[in-house]
């Protein structure tokens, strides 16, 4: 994953690594996971940190990566546009997009976004980015190639989304030596 702040993959605090985020959308369902390990250069600091979150009123599902502290900042920031702009997914997020590439103070905030809501799926960047993923899956963090990779393959079969969110996530967390299995896992229900 490229550090946002630096833009280059070279990683501003070398020491922090961790989290894989997760989202699936499936039928009828949106599912955000998230592992709960924190590393600090070799050694496991924690095992069950929650990097998954409801906002709005648990209408909208939050996963972040990157630094704790950062991603908190960037959680207030979308629940005080999701206030300003209710039920407007997508103008929420592009607003806060805005303002995390323009102010100075965000711009140097280390993190990543996956926010879903019953219609909508986004990946916020520190760079600007609101993406919309293709296929129903995202992954961020530094297992969250593994995790989007076994989720796109189990897509096909008939396990329903958080089964695949699951199954996803314990193949991120035997591959990714900063992810484990221990998850938080948030579901609501999906327009598409």
């Amino acid at each position: 994953m490229t550090n946002p702040a630096t833009h280059d993959g070279t990683n501003a605090n070398p020491g922090w690594h961790g989290t894989t985020i997760l989202t699936v959308r499936k039928g009828g369902k949106v599912v955000v996971a998230g592992d709960g390990q924190v590393s600090l250069g070799q050694t496991v600091i924690k095992h069950s940190a929650r990097k998954v979150r409801t906002l709005a009123g648990g209408k909208v599902l939050a996963g972040f990566a990157g630094a704790t502290a950062d991603a908190f900042t960037l959680l207030e920031r979308l629940e005080a546009k999701l206030e300003q702009y209710p039920g407007q997914l997508v103008r929420a997020c592009v607003e806060l997009a805005k303002d995390w590439r323009t102010d100075r103070y965000l711009r140097r905030l280390e993190a990543m976004m996956i926010v879903a809501d019953a219609a909508n799926t986004l990946v916020l960047t520190g760079t600007g980015d609101v993406l919309e993923p293709e296929g129903g899956v995202a992954g961020i963090g530094s297992g969250g190639s593994y995790a989007f990779a076994a989720a796109r393959a189990l897509m096909d079969t008939d396990m329903d989304a958080e089964a695949i969110a699951r199954r996803a996530m314990r193949i991120a967390a035997d591959i990714c030596v900063y992810t484990n299995d221990q998850l938080v896992i948030e579901t609501l229900e999906a327009t598409s």
